[in-house]
């Protein structure tokens, strides 16, 4: 299941086309509801990535530590995630994996609506999007409200089909807390909100109308039809420090290329 999930002001949820009738997409008028589209049937295996392990999903399973914090640099500057295992267990080891294996590196930011949400979580490889669609994840129930500064993953609207895409907050969304929305925050940024808040947000919701597009193109669509967006340059974790690498035992030995 295709996990680039858009979250949607209540208005405007009858002009997106997605897996899901109009009438049950509008069910709660008081927040919006966050829903993603279907697995695409036109995804093409193109480009690349440093960490071949992104094509394999099922292999970046590794427990997340109880607490942990990630650094992403963007185009605006670097923001940190503090993420609480105990909060969302399930959404925590995928987040971990993700930026353990350097996910996140050249997304775009491809939905930010000031006072409401910054969304990303789509690549710019296709053959990476397309290796995730199907690797979904078990519901996590909501023990923390997405109040602003929170950060959740996103769903398609039916059980267990989060994958990749997340958002943060940038309001207090709490609506997003209740049956029929069910979002479960999994960490917050603890610094550098500034930098979430001032992410450029002219296209607001246009680009999630494009999502087959972004899934099949990559970065390329992005770029070449909402110029504007900010990326992340890179996110990594930073705390607890990653384990050091062994040292190697035979000093003439070829280095191993990094992932």
């Amino acid at each position: 299941m295709k996990n680039f999930v858009a979250p949607f002001r209540p208005f405007f949820l009858c002009a997106i086309i997605f897996v899901l009738p109009c009438s049950l997409r509008a069910q709660d008028q008081t927040g919006p509801a966050m829903r993603a589209a279907a697995p695409s049937q036109k995804s093409t295996a193109s480009g690349g990535h440093g960490d071949a392990g992104l094509l394999h999903p099922a292999m970046l399973k590794a427990k997340a530590p109880d607490v942990y914090e990630a650094t992403f640099t963007t185009t605006k500057g670097d923001f940190v995630v503090q993420v609480t295992r105990a909060w969302a267990p399930n959404e925590a080891d995928r987040f971990y994996n993700l930026v353990k294996h350097g996910y996140f590196t050249g997304v775009e930011f491809f939905r930010v609506v000031p006072g409401f949400v910054v969304q990303f979580g789509l690549t710019g490889s296709p053959a990476i999007n397309k290796a995730w669609e199907e690797a979904t994840i078990k519901d996590d129930p909501v023990t923390q409200s997405n109040a602003a500064g929170t950060i959740t993953f996103a769903q398609t609207g039916s059980p267990n089909s989060r994958s990749t895409q997340v958002f943060i907050n940038l309001g207090d969304n709490a609506a997003l807390d209740h049956s029929g929305q069910g979002f479960a925050p999994f960490g917050k940024v603890i610094s550098g909100l500034d930098v979430v808040q001032g992410l450029y947000g002219g296209y607001a919701d246009q680009p999630t109308n494009h999502q087959d597009e972004i899934t099949n193109q990559g970065n390329a669509y992005l770029q070449k039809n909402f110029p504007e967006l900010d990326s992340i340059k890179s996110a990594k974790i930073t705390s607890p420090a990653p384990a050091p690498a062994a040292s190697a035992t035979h000093k003439s030995a070829a280095p191993t290329p990094k992932q």
